[in-house]
């Protein structure tokens, strides 16, 4: 089931920045005069520990969350992305602890619940994944259920429940229609329900537009036009991954003829 993992990092990613919803308290709007030094320490160094997170450079990114902690130590982010670091790092007792800290200081917050249910996932333990990400799309004011829905229709396919995954993956398109995540997953488990014009549709959505289109992308497409007996198009389709991504893991296993993998 890896297929069903396209673009699901920065996905996740983004839930630690600020475009989730905030503590009830902390509503009101802010402006720059309402920063203290060390909201802009914090806010620097937290800055810093996103990009060396997404660079997997989890070492540095620790560091970096220390020191923002050192400036502001229950800063909501910050906690939450210390999490997905220990879990990057395969230390899963210490992921827990971060999120269970970071629910403790801020209850019922969307995107902790978000980041949790997807550690939790990883964990196979789907049933806590299921009511964590229930618990996300349950409060009202969560600014991006679109992403949730997306990490758990995945861990709905991940656990096997295909047809299940089906339905999460649909609401996560509706919500978000131009996410090329939610559209080739998707189509993913479309697939491999068998629903082959369906796949091909939103499979095709991505592909069809030049600053979406990855060797992931075309190579579903092209599983799905060789089971519907589209021969031209396949030949099209391998003549792309070759050109444009000649050494992504699709590309070689086109060559193989590994067209199940």
């Amino acid at each position: 089931m890896k297929r069903l993992l396209i673009v699901l990092t920065a996905t996740l990613l983004a839930a630690c920045a600020s475009n989730g919803t905030a503590p009830a308290t902390d509503r009101e709007i802010k402006t720059d005069s309402d920063q203290t030094d060390a909201d802009r320490r914090a806010g620097i160094r937290l800055e810093l520990a996103q990009g060396y997170f997404s660079r997997g450079q989890f070492n540095t990114a620790l560091d970096e969350l220390k020191l923002t902690l050192q400036a502001k130590p229950d800063m909501r982010e910050a906690v939450n992305l210390r999490g997905l670091v220990y879990a990057a790092m395969g230390d899963n007792q210490l992921a827990e602890d971060a999120f269970r800290r970071a629910l403790a200081v801020y209850p019922n917050d969307p995107d902790t619940l978000h980041n949790y249910g997807w550690f939790m996932c990883q964990q196979q333990r789907w049933q806590t994944a299921d009511s964590l990400f229930d618990q996300a799309l349950a409060q009202s004011t969560y600014r991006a259920p679109a992403r949730t829905l997306l990490a758990k229709g995945v861990c709905e396919a991940r656990s096997g429940r295909m047809l299940v995954a089906e339905k999460t993956l649909s609401r996560a398109f509706e919500l978000d229609p131009g996410s090329p995540a939610v559209a080739v997953n998707l189509s993913e488990v479309l697939f491999r329900n068998h629903e082959l014009e369906r796949a091909r549709f939103y499979v095709k959505r991505v592909n069809d537009q030049p600053e979406q289109v990855n060797a992931q992308s075309l190579w579903l497409q092209l599983r799905i036009e060789r089971k519907l007996g589209k021969h031209d198009l396949m030949d099209d389709l391998a003549l792309q991954m070759r050109r444009k991504y000649p050494q992504a893991p699709e590309t070689q296993a086109l060559d193989a003829g590994r067209y199940e993998d």
